[in-house]
């Protein structure tokens, strides 16, 4: 049997600097890239002792958790046990992950168990043959890919989900509830009544409206008509100047309602002297909250009940 050496260590080696690197994007580490370099090579090392040495203390399992620690210390340095520990539980999971991923869509297009003439069940070759390294060579970084964009999508999600809160808003003695995001970034006031602003999209603020009324809505906003506020609607309606990203000057359709009740933390926040403007389409693609909060309403408004 005649083994390539420099070529399974050398794709040992990017192997390992790809899971280096994907642990230090989770673990959101400064580590340089001739830190990874040096962390991924010393991973690398395995192959040739594994090959030359085959009873090492290295091919035991303390001795693979020893020399997994040695791979984080010298990718990333020692600065406190517990960080040690979470980098090193961290680069366990990137490994199980994705060693887990390309055994998945391995047998998904594969078909590794069949039926022989007999009746028996038999296993078929796994990652022995020449196709499987390529698989794993192209696979691999798909994998990888996808697992840091699930993982990105997920703390982001999980910080969004943390801000967010139930919303109850009452317009014209009517109340409709949706889901609310506290948007620290939002700090929009009315210039002339010092309100804070929320931001409320279509989907939600059109539960007040009929389509002729969302129409008419549409029209004062594109072309500033302000004869063309639905009927009944005039004293609701206001326009806000505003500067936006770029600097220049724009202006919002707002409406002011009756009141908005904010369940934050167990307590209802209620706030009467506050304006909705209007965003006329979705605010998120998933639909997971249809308005944006100011903080001020938070900090501001009248507590109901606990």
């Amino acid at each position: 049997m005649t083994i390539y050496l420099d070529a399974v260590w050398a794709l040992n080696f990017f192997l390992d600097l790809m899971l280096l690197m994907l642990t230090k994007a989770l673990a959101r580490d400064n580590a340089g890239k001739l830190r990874l370099l040096f962390g991924a090579f010393i991973a690398s090392l395995i192959v040739p002792i594994t090959l030359f040495f085959p009873s090492s203390f290295v091919n035991g399992l303390p001795g693979k958790m020893m020399y997994s620690a040695l791979i984080i210390l010298c990718t990333f340095g020692f600065t406190g046990f517990y960080r040690l520990m979470k980098l090193l539980l961290l680069f366990y999971f990137t490994s199980f992950a994705i060693g887990g991923g390309l055994t998945a869509i391995y047998f998904l297009l594969a078909n590794p168990v069949s039926v022989t003439e007999s009746g028996i069940l038999t296993f078929n070759r796994g990652y022995g043959d020449p196709i499987s390294w390529l698989f794993i060579i192209i696979g691999f970084p798909i994998v990888w890919y996808f697992t840091k964009y699930r993982m990105d999508e997920h703390a982001s999600g999980k910080i969004r989900y943390d801000q967010l809160c139930e919303v109850n808003i009452q317009i014209n003695n009517i109340t409709f509830s949706t889901m609310g995001y506290i948007d620290s970034g939002n700090q929009l006031i009315d210039p002339l009544t010092k309100r804070p602003v929320v931001i409320c999209d279509e989907i939600f603020l059109k539960n007040w409206f009929s389509d002729e009324e969302w129409e008419q809505l549409k029209e004062v906003n594109d072309l500033l008509a302000f004869d063309r506020v639905p009927k009944g609607w005039e004293s609701k309606i206001q326009i806000i100047p505003y500067q936006g990203v770029e600097g220049k000057s724009m202006f919002l359709l707002a409406i002011r309602p009756d009141q908005i009740m904010v369940n934050h933390e167990n307590q209802n926040l209620i706030s009467t002297n506050v304006l909705i403007g209007i965003q006329f389409g979705t605010l998120i693609k998933d639909d997971s909250y249809h308005c944006l909060l100011h903080p001020q309403i938070i900090k501001l408004a009248t507590i109901q009940s606990a």
